[in-house]
């Protein structure tokens, strides 16, 4: 029992030592430099001549990066063969916006929203929207044949950055008794509405207002409506209200009525 029990601990340690060597292997001392630039290396990716290549994150985006063979200096963009295809867009799609895109999703799905549309619908859609945007209502308005067919579920992430009272009018619609109901009646009325901002917000409507804005901004939007939908195993943005061919690679085919 005493030899086994000390197998069992050595293979144990030993596990332990071999996670904390690869959690320890440092990238090369010129693709390291960048990280202080605020770039984020995660990962690495063969390339052609010599080169050694490396995905990075830097505000949203993917950035290829290629140590020459020396190991003292880094070429950063894109790299094409004689064809003219670009060598560096699958190692970015892999390394860096598929696993951002499903980080991204997750965030979403935890963030404060409020859901328009059947639990059942086989197609979520986000939408970051501010209260006084009127393109915001403008692609509610556009979204109702799909709602309403239960083809699309909607879930709207309320941020106020418009107007001095944006913040207020999206707390008032959280805090009513029937958030879904409030905001359905609020997006109908478009300029006609008449919800009254809360003159105080409660600390806790206020946080989770402001994590939305985070996200927003981590998500790299900068106006409204943000729509947010996933094409596959990647993320997808539409910034403003769709049209025509957009409005449906958005939502899908239009319901037959």
């Amino acid at each position: 029992m005493t030899v086994l029990r000390t197998l069992s601990l050595l293979g144990s340690t030993l596990a332990v030592l071999a996670a904390q060597m690869v959690h320890a292997e440092q990238w090369p001392e010129a693709v390291q430099a960048f990280e202080k630039k605020g770039l984020k290396i995660v990962g690495r990716f063969d390339a052609p001549n010599g080169l050694q290549g490396f995905a990075a994150r830097y505000q949203g985006q993917g950035v290829a990066m290629y140590l020459t063979a020396d190991g003292k200096n880094v070429l950063i963009g894109s790299l094409y063969d004689v064809e003219g295809n670009d060598l560096s867009k699958a190692p970015l799609d892999k390394l860096v916006y598929q696993p951002m895109g499903k980080e991204m999703w997750q965030r979403l799905e935890r963030s404060t929203w409020i859901v328009d549309g059947a639990a059942d619908a086989p197609r979520v859609v986000y939408v970051i929207a501010d209260p006084n945007c009127p393109y915001c209502s403008m692609f509610w308005k556009q979204a109702r044949p799909w709602v309403d067919a239960g083809k699309v579920q909607l879930r709207h992430v309320l941020v106020g950055i418009l107007r001095e009272d944006s913040a207020g009018k999206a707390a008032a619609i959280l805090s009513s008794k029937s958030p879904q109901t409030a905001l359905n009646n609020h997006e109908a009325a478009g300029k006609d509405s008449n919800i009254r901002p809360l003159g105080r917000i409660p600390d806790s409507l206020s946080g989770k207002l402001a994590a939305n804005l985070v996200l927003m901004q981590d998500l790299g939007a900068a106006a409204t409506p943000a729509i947010f939908y996933m094409e596959g195993d990647r993320l997808q943005q539409h910034q403003g209200a769709p049209r025509g061919e957009t409005l449906e690679k958005i939502l899908g085919p239009l319901p037959k009525s």
